[in-house]
């Protein structure tokens, strides 16, 4: 299956496929990534419940029995450098073990997955380590990665940046919260430009300022051809985010196409709103202001990534509303 994309390799017209907006043609290119009908089991055991047994009783009997759970069943899709790909669905839809299979960590029960170059699923985390500094993660990381000791210095200032945990990083992680650890780990596994990029709900950690800088993060590596697979909750960032979106139901793919389309297929048959489209604000700074100093020019891109940013957090916050009202309705 692999040979049949590679006779394709000589065109040069823009690759034309599902969910590939036509503002997105120039730069999507040959395939990164072909999921060709993976099927993901795996195996619980004890966890069945015995009916028709008081609570006692349940208690006193040893439950040896084995179950199979089909997180993922027959999904097929094929995506392209330069593309972003959002994939959506409620809990427990298999849209974190598919990620897991196509990065390695999972094995594939049926069916096969090829990628033309790395995949990265903040691949550091078992890197990491809990007694150690934010400054010697970021050099551990960064080494397994594969980046070089020059490389890991000439990026550890972008790294600290974007993780915007300040002071901290001198402290030991077992001393961060959560959403700091988070932002740090997506810092460091954006810093290596991975071929495939695949998130997990990452973004949701973090303010609106951290939100901000991760999307500037994510349009770069795009830019430079990579690949980006978005599983999230947030409709309004699926939708300015990706070009196209998988929407995956009880392990199986319902719906695969452009963004706009299957997030209006999706609110249709579950009731739940999306977001609207909106066109993200980019930085401009004047002719007259090329003359200015650095640092201003800087303050007036900050002033305006943070003006952009209050207001996606607004659009989002009205959008959890409407979610909210509707659960209720239901």
């Amino acid at each position: 299956m692999a040979d049949d994309y590679d006779d394709h390799d000589d065109h040069d017209e823009p690759a034309e496929g599902p969910g590939i907006r036509p503002d997105a043609g120039s730069r999507v290119g040959k395939p990164s990534l072909i999921v060709d009908d993976v099927h993901i089991h795996y195996r619980t055991f004890g966890g069945r419940r015995l009916k028709g047994q008081s609570w006692n009783q349940r208690l006193r009997r040893h439950v040896g029995a084995v179950d199979v759970v089909k997180a993922v069943q027959g999904v097929s899709f094929v995506a392209h450098h330069g593309e972003s790909i959002g994939i959506i669905g409620h809990n427990g839809s298999g849209k974190s073990t598919l990620l897991r299979g196509i990065a390695g960590a999972l094995p594939v029960t049926q069916g096969a997955i090829w990628a033309d170059g790395t995949a990265s699923l903040l691949g550091v985390n078992a890197a990491l380590m809990r007694d150690l500094s934010g400054e010697r993660n970021i050099v551990l990381g960064g080494l397994a990665l594969g980046l070089t000791p020059a490389q890991v210095r000439e990026r550890y200032d972008d790294i600290v940046d974007l993780a915007g945990i300040g002071e901290f990083i001198d402290l030991p992680m077992r001393a961060y919260s959560s959403g700091m650890g988070a932002r740090l780990r997506f810092a460091i596994s954006t810093s290596s430009q991975p071929d495939i990029l695949m998130i997990d709900e990452a973004l949701a950690t973090g303010d609106v300022e951290f939100k901000q800088r991760s999307q500037d993060r994510i349009d770069d590596i795009v830019e430079h051809a990579g690949t980006m697979i978005l599983v999230s909750h947030s409709m309004s960032m699926v939708r300015n985010m990706c070009d196209r979106v998988l929407w995956l139901d009880r392990g199986r793919l319902v719906a695969d196409g452009p963004t706009a389309d299957v997030l209006d297929e999706y609110s249709a048959k579950t009731g739940r709103p999306t977001a609207r489209p909106t066109k993200r604000k980019r930085v401009q700074v004047d002719d007259a202001d090329e003359d200015q100093p650095v640092s201003r020019r800087r303050q007036q891109e900050q002033a305006a990534r943070e003006e952009a940013a209050r207001e996606e957090a607004a659009r989002e916050e009205a959008a959890r509303a409407e979610s909210a009202k509707a659960e209720q309705a239901g």
